[in-house]
C-alpha cells in the first residue's frame, strides 16, 4: 500500500514533497516552493498523515531515500533531501536550474 501510494506521487518532471501538516519544517518547504514560478499542477504536497499509512508510508520513504523524516522532496524522480537541503539548493541556484531542467518552471 505504501510503496503503492509513493511510487504513484513520484513522477518525471513534477515536484512532490511528502509533508506533515504540524511540521513547522514541511511549512518553510511548501513557503519556498509555492513562491516559485512552477507550472500548475507540477507541484503536489502530499500530507501523509490523510491516509491511516503514516508510518508505513514513513519506512518506504526510508527504504527509499535514506530518511523517514519529512518534508521528503522529491524533483522529477530524484529525491533531494529535506528543509534544509531545499533551503540549500535555493541558495545556491541549484534548485531553479533543476526545476528548469525537468520542465516545470513556467
Amino acid at each position: 500500500m505504501a510503496q503503492e501510494f509513493v511510487n504513484c506521487k513520484i513522477q518525471p518532471g513534477k515536484v512532490v514533497v511528502f509533508i506533515k501538516p504540524t511540521c513547522p519544517y514541511c511549512r518553510k518547504a511548501q513557503e519556498i516552493l509555492s513562491q516559485l514560478p512552477i507550472k500548475q499542477g507540477l507541484l503536489e504536497f502530499v500530507d501523509i498523515t490523510a491516509t491511516n499509512h503514516t508510518n508505513e508510508i514513513q519506512d518506504y520513504l526510508l527504504q527509499l531515500t535514506g530518511a523517514r523524516t519529512v518534508p521528503r522532496v522529491f524533483i522529477g524522480k530524484d529525491c533531494i533531501g529535506g528543509c534544509s537541503d531545499l533551503v540549500s539548493m535555493q541558495q545556491s541556484g541549484e534548485l531553479l536550474m533543476r526545476l528548469k531542467q525537468i520542465g516545470a518552471l513556467q
